[in-house]
């Protein structure tokens, strides 16, 4: 009985992130694909830097809006979801593989299998255990992540096709289909542990804070609105809403996004050198040009400065803090939905 349970568990927390993982990605699809063009142009990517560069027209993109409707223009809307058939083949499969293995670590460290219980577990643990299911996740989907950049950096006309599997592993091998991993973990292992624990922190920060009594709690309207509810529903007013998860989503997205970004830089980098794209947008950056994933870091630090680092971090932020959110929410209401239909 008890392995029927953590069967049953496996597959409510694999659909459910699977669900999840698919909604949020098509959603922030157009976001992610800026901030691809972005991070993968090797020229500034503000006019205020080109003027300081002398380099003024040379830049494919320069801004959010621009690149929007240049996007647009060019490409047309099925632009924006360019490469959004891999990212789901990659994302679904991560999300599943992610939250699956992130249960089943909270179980073993909390010696409960429900989801209730784990809130409880100290701040050290949940950052160790998102870490740890974020590397799982990472090694499992990982080419399907290269193919993704890949379709989504080159724009039109296109250079590389539906082939690009056979295209990537004719030109690299087998290596080529896990470019850029190395940076990826070390990326993942921050951002999985930040996004997972800073969740977690904030729902129990939500969850101490709907404890309070009613006249403090009138005070702060994010927090009143559950004790409206509780008492119109069967459900207590410490039963947390869609809205506040929500909220918690929404900062541990921001929160991981903005420490971790330079790393996605890099990553980005890895998968498409060597490759090739229009001229028009912009420089190739040529196979071998990193050593490794500090000569990188330095690199672009060197060329391209500060702002190389955090080209794309607008899309990035405006895109990872909705993904966050959404994904959360969808995982915790899909959960729950198969919980009841399935007990």
């Amino acid at each position: 009985m008890e392995e029927t349970g953590q069967l049953k568990s496996a597959l409510i927390n694999a659909t459910a992130g699977a669900i999840s993982g698919g909604i949020s990605r098509t959603v922030t699809s157009p976001l992610d694909v800026i901030k691809i063009r972005f991070q993968v142009q090797l020229e500034p990517t503000s006019q205020w830097a080109s003027l300081r560069r002398d380099v003024s027209g040379n830049s494919k993109y320069t801004g959010m809006l621009q690149a929007t409707k240049d996007i647009l223009k060019e490409e047309g809307l099925k632009g924006f979801w360019r490469g959004n058939v891999p990212a789901l083949l990659m994302v679904m499969p991560y999300t599943a593989i992610q939250f699956t293995v992130l249960h089943q670590l909270k179980t073993f460290a909390s010696g409960s299998s429900k989801s209730k219980d784990h809130i409880n577990l100290s701040p050290y643990l949940s950052y160790i255990s998102g870490a740890l299911a974020g590397c799982a996740a990472t090694v499992g989907s990982y080419p399907f992540d290269l193919l993704r950049t890949i379709l989504a950096s080159q724009g039109e006309p296109k250079v590389v096709g539906t082939s690009a599997f056979v295209d990537i592993f004719r030109i690299r091998g087998v290596p080529g289909l896990y470019a850029g991993l190395t940076p990826t973990l070390v990326e993942i292992v921050p951002y999985a542990g930040l996004q997972f624990g800073t969740y977690d922190t904030f729902k129990r920060w939500m969850k101490a804070n709907l404890l309070l009594p009613p006249n403090y709690i009138h005070c702060k309207p994010l927090f009143a609105w559950n004790h409206l509810r509780s008492s119109n529903s069967s459900q207590g007013a410490e039963c947390i809403s869609s809205f506040q998860l929500f909220i918690c989503g929404l900062a541990a997205g921001t929160c991981a996004k903005a420490v971790c970004h330079p790393l996605d830089v890099v990553k980005k980098r890895f998968q498409i050198e060597g490759l090739h794209r229009h001229p028009r947008y912009g420089a190739r950056l040529e196979p071998r040009a990193y050593r490794n994933m500090y000569d990188g870091l330095s690199r672009i630090l060197l060329e391209e400065g500060w702002s190389g680092l955090y080209k794309g971090i607008i899309p990035s932020i405006v895109k990872a803090a909705p993904a966050g959110a959404v994904t959360f929410v969808a995982y915790e209401y899909t959960s729950d939905w198969l919980e009841s239909i399935l007990t």
